[in-house]
């Protein structure tokens, strides 16, 4: 089942590059994926069928720690859901080759998002692991959000794909807690496991409540998926996505997830307290109200849409009312929806296509010019009402006849007659917009101009066509059907005599055509006379519902609640942000002393003993220390930004200090480091703002800030105390130095940590430097990252004459000329600022330094890189160096020289350092090891001799690349972007300045 899941993705990946070679074709090369995991899965039937277990399982290790694994089942419930989602995945695939256009650009990433849907899809239905079933519960809403906003440039479409996201993603976090609750519940979160003590957990006095309370919220997340009042508003919204996109998802897949989780719990959960009143109550008014409102609809797949919602709610009752009989209607139901709904989306896709419209008042005379397409529409709206000998016909008889068990006789279930009397008026609702939607989409209408209909192409046709001929088949030859869900039915057998409340029930029977003289066959004659009338009165009926107003309109609720939180919001963040930067941290610095203090004050801490200013036998501490302070009050009291920039610096240099002192190179060398890049990027962004920093410490506030500032600092200084004597057990860290080496297979425990034993907090810290650096280059450039600022031989096509034309405008002249003529080199030299600086910026000794130190920091680079697993260094401290060294030689040739130091632009780095990170933790994962985890090889070189290689090093060249990339960013955005907007600015000055000279010469002239 893993490869099956990574067949899927894998080819999602690739799937726009093939859709730039084959054009929309691409369609049939995907379908191939489900169409091949279809197969498989045929192939797993006796597996599933045949065997004591009933179920093929698959189990790979993921977090050992936490006890969640990759843990797969396929047994008979999940083998039918993939039938559905496989099968039909793969007809939408080709259906689509024809449905789309070759001129649609954006035909890659749809297909990509529809197959990984089906791979998602096929996760759900066999994840044996509740956080696993979140995982890709929630994959299959993010999916959906963006195949129902493929339109992105209308309106309706990003609008109805942002409702749907927003209600299940809601419901999707609530089930979240509610799966929490049952597997802390249960000790384990393997859903095999819960269901087979599900009866202890739902009788036992200790877990009955979570465990009915988790289920609550459990069917929370099934209802808004599912689309159940008062949650259904989003489903007809979500018909602004292609056809093919409401026959897969909207039919076959997506909203059947949440009836597959009520099929999946109902074996252990049905019996709960507030199981029934939930499921049946949502159900049956999610079955009649989105009846009602499909006989309102003109748009032919807003029928379908409101049908979809009523048959929604309709399997949500079958299958949730917890006895055999239902179970196995449920499900015969919930295969034949999949066919019947599915084909008719695919048929008002062809009506679209080839009329382009849906509007049954436009539509005339369909059937005349498409009587293939007719009969292929008549067999599934038929089966969608229930007309033998069809798949509808046979599910719904064993539905009727599971709900009339259990309604009536001497032990009904004293809402029985109410659900039975409800369902019937669903299924007349049902059977009338059936019938309302053939005649539609194909009647001739009175009045209404026979709508041109162009010939449809066989491999148009062929999907629905296939789908009608198997709801064919399924009706007349149910037992291949009855075989399948059976194994299913049997695991609520065990509760055959006492299930739902005490009710008697009996066993699951059998699928078939013919039942004989029955109450279900009453109900359904009733169905058919009354939907029959439904219908003939359909005008009447229709000016009669156009009177009654809309007594409650979700949808209109949802927009009321989302423009209240709105409103809310702005209210909130206008007396919030306030652009102050003193009320900004007037707050956070409030908080952040006034709690902790408040917690010292009420516990009465005492300070512990042996305290010390400084460690005896070093004084250097104090010298730090003094610095640090005498730096803080400077920064403070200056009136300059780059002193008190450069005050600020004095107390990080400090701090390295400080680390040095006290036996940490690694975090002196790192301090001093990250200190002089923040310096230099400080000083290049102070470029463009004011020299002085007015009103600096005047203000009415002045005295409310000292204070703040006082007591926070004031307060850290015994956080720091309190914390550091309320130790009671020893470091964890002492253990480090032996699982450094051991473990890690380095002598430096600080790079070990980093690159081994703390790996995934590494490369969540490097994921939030590319974001950090992609931020600030969002906020300078204009155009992409990743174009290069000129080149060498753009500053040789005039860029000089440019700056030349500048100096020239100037009162220096004499000065620059001569600045000029000493600047001029024949030479090729690899620091050209004689070429790319102006004169009076530039600084010959800084030139000659930096000739004589840049290879040399590159190389020093590369050895902490290198050396960091055994000696101080390391990626981090390796890529400041190398960043170090490119802002040196930045300062010393300008722009241009920093884009011949570094060809390659910054969001490659980035990436390329992200990638080599994330593949290093990957790798061992497919050499059955962990994730990032450690090899140690050690091999024999000559001359070399004994090296010890290990392969977390690799994760530490990309922490380098990334690092590397993070500054050449930071001086692109703060350094060349900035240099670049001051020549636009200047140049017009300068122009302006040449003018008058040429004037004044020509005068004088």
């Amino acid at each position: 089942m893993l490869t099956i899941l990574a067949t899927h993705f894998t080819l999602a990946i690739v799937a726009p590059w093939i859709f730039q070679r084959w054009g929309r074709n691409s369609f049939y090369a995907l379908a191939a994926v489900p169409a091949g995991s279809f197969v498989w899965l045929l192939a797993q039937h006796n597996a599933v069928f045949g065997s004591k277990n009933g179920a093929v399982t698959e189990l790979q290790p993921w977090i050992p720690q936490l006890g969640l694994n990759l843990a797969f089942r396929l047994d008979a419930l999940a083998w039918i859901m993939c039938l559905l989602a496989l099968g039909i995945g793969a007809l939408v695939l080709v259906y689509c080759a024809r449905y789309f256009k070759n001129k649609d650009s954006h035909l890659g990433g749809f297909g990509a998002q529809l197959l990984a849907f089906a791979g998602a899809m096929f996760g759900l239905v066999t994840a044996d692991d509740l956080i696993l079933l979140f995982i890709f519960w929630e994959l299959t809403t993010i999916l959906s959000y963006l195949l129902i906003g493929y339109a992105r440039t209308r309106l309706a479409a990003r609008r109805s794909a942002l409702q749907a996201l927003m209600v299940t993603t809601a419901g999707g976090l609530t089930m979240l807690i509610g799966l929490i609750m049952l597997g802390n519940a249960a000790g384990t979160y393997r859903i095999s496991s819960i269901l087979d003590h599900a009866s202890e957990l739902v009788n036992s006095p200790a877990t009955s409540g979570s465990v009915a309370g988790a289920v609550v919220l459990i069917l929370v997340g099934a209802v808004t998926k599912s689309a159940l009042v008062p949650f259904h508003f989003w489903l007809p919204g979500a018909m602004a996505a292609p056809t093919p996109v409401s026959a897969y998802l909207h039919a076959a897949a997506m909203v059947k997830a949440g009836v597959y989780l009520v099929a999946r719990l109902a074996p252990g959960f049905a019996t709960t307290e507030f199981w029934l009143p939930v499921v049946l109550s949502l159900g049956l008014a999610t079955m009649l109200v989105g009846g009602y409102r499909a006989l309102r609809q003109t748009d032919i797949k807003l029928i379908l849409a409101y049908g979809t919602v009523s048959q929604l709610g309709f399997l949500t009752m079958v299958v949730g009312l917890g006895t055999p009989a239902a179970a196995l209607a449920g499900i015969a139901m919930l295969l034949g929806h999949g066919l019947f709904k599915a084909t008719l989306f695919l048929v008002v896709g062809i009506i679209d296509h080839q009329t382009g419209t849906r509007d049954l008042r436009k539509l005339s005379g369909v059937f005349s010019s498409a009587r293939a397409l007719g009969i292929i529409a008549a067999v599934g709206a038929a089966s969608m009402a229930g007309l033998p000998p069809l798949a509808g016909f046979v599910a719904k008889e064993s539905v009727f006849t599971a709900f009339v068990e259990w309604g009536t006789g001497d032990h009904a279930h004293p809402w029985g007659p109410v659900i039975v009397v409800g369902m019937v008026l669903g299924s007349i609702l049902t059977f009338a917009y059936s019938a309302r939607f053939m005649w539609g989409a194909f009647a001739n209408k009175p009045g209404v101009a026979a709508t041109p209909f162009k010939a449809v192409s066989p491999s148009f046709i062929a999907a629905p066509a296939l789908l009608s001929v198997l709801t064919i088949v399924y009706g007349l030859w149910p037992a291949p059907v009855d075989g399948w869900i059976q194994p299913y039915a049997a695991l609520l057998e065990q509760n055959a005599g006492t299930v739902a409340h005490g009710t008697a029930t009996h066993g699951a029977g059998h699928l078939a055509l013919w039942h004989g003289m029955s109450p279900a066959l009453g109900l359904t004659a009733i169905t058919f006379m009354v939907g029959i009338a439904l219908y003939l009165l359909r005008k009447p009926v229709s000016r009669w519902q156009s009177k009654v107003p809309a007594w409650v309109d979700s949808d209109k609720v949802y927009q009321n609640v989302i423009g209240g939180l709105d409103d809310a919001a702005v209210w909130i963040t206008g007396r919030t942000q306030r652009g102050s930067i003193f009320f900004y941290l007037a707050v956070i610095l409030s908080v952040a002393f006034a709690v902790p203090a408040s917690v010292l004050l009420i516990n009465g801490q005492s300070l512990p003993d042996g305290m010390h200013w400084i460690d005896p036998g070093s004084p250097l501490q104090w010298v730090a220390g003094v610095g640090i302070v005498i730096g803080a009050l400077a920064a403070v009291r200056a009136n300059k930004r780059f002193y008190a920039v450069l005050m600020v610096s004095v107390t990080g240099y400090g701090i390295a200090l400080i680390f040095a002192l006290q036996g940490a190179p690694d975090l002196a060398l790192t301090q001093m480091l990250v200190e002089t890049i923040v310096l230099a990027a400080f000083v290049l962004a102070m470029r463009s703002l004011p020299a002085a920093l007015r009103d600096r410490t005047g203000g009415k506030y002045r005295l409310v800030r000292v204070i703040i500032g006082v007591a926070f600092g004031v307060t850290m200084i015994f956080v720091a105390i309190y914390v550091m004597g309320a130790r009671v057990a020893d470091p964890v860290s002492l253990s480090f130095p032996q699982l450094a080496y051991d473990g890690g297979g380095g002598l430096n425990v600080v790079n070990v940590t980093l690159v081994d034993i703390r790996a995934w907090d590494t490369f969540g810290e490097i994921s939030v430097l590319a974001l950090a650096a992609t931020g600030v280059a969002s906020l300078i450039f204009v155009r992409s990252r990743g174009e290069n600022v000129l080149s060498s031989s753009a500053v040789e096509d005039g860029v000089v004459g440019r700056h030349q034309g500048a100096e020239e405008g100037t009162r220096e002249a004499a000065a620059l000329d001569t600045a000029r003529k000493f600047a001029a080199s024949t030479r090729d030299a690899w620091l050209v600022a004689g070429r790319t600086l102006a004169p009076e910026r530039r600084s010959i000794i800084f030139e000659v330094v930096t000739r004589l130190i840049f290879h040399t920091m590159i190389i020093f680079s590369v050895y902490l890189l290198l050396a960091g697993h055994n000696l101080p260094g390391g990626g981090f401290a390796g890529g400041l160096m190398a960043g170090l060294a490119l802002t040196i030689r930045y300062l010393a040739g300008g722009r241009f020289e920093l884009a011949e130091a570094s060809p390659v632009s910054a969001g490659t780095l980035l990436g390329v350092g992200l990638a080599l990170a994330a593949l290093t933790g990957l790798f061992p994962l497919f050499l059955g090891g962990d994730v990032f985890q450690s090899a140690i090889i050690q091999f024999s070189l000559p001359v070399f001799g004994e090296i010890k290689f290990v392969t977390s090093t690799l994760f530490d060249i990309g922490v380098y690349i990334v690092v590397v990339g993070l500054v050449l960013d930071v001086l692109r955005s703060l350094g060349s972007e900035i240099d670049e907007n001051h020549e636009k600015r200047f140049q017009p000055a300068v122009q302006s300045e040449q003018a008058d000279e040429l004037t004044r010469e020509g005068g004088q002239a």
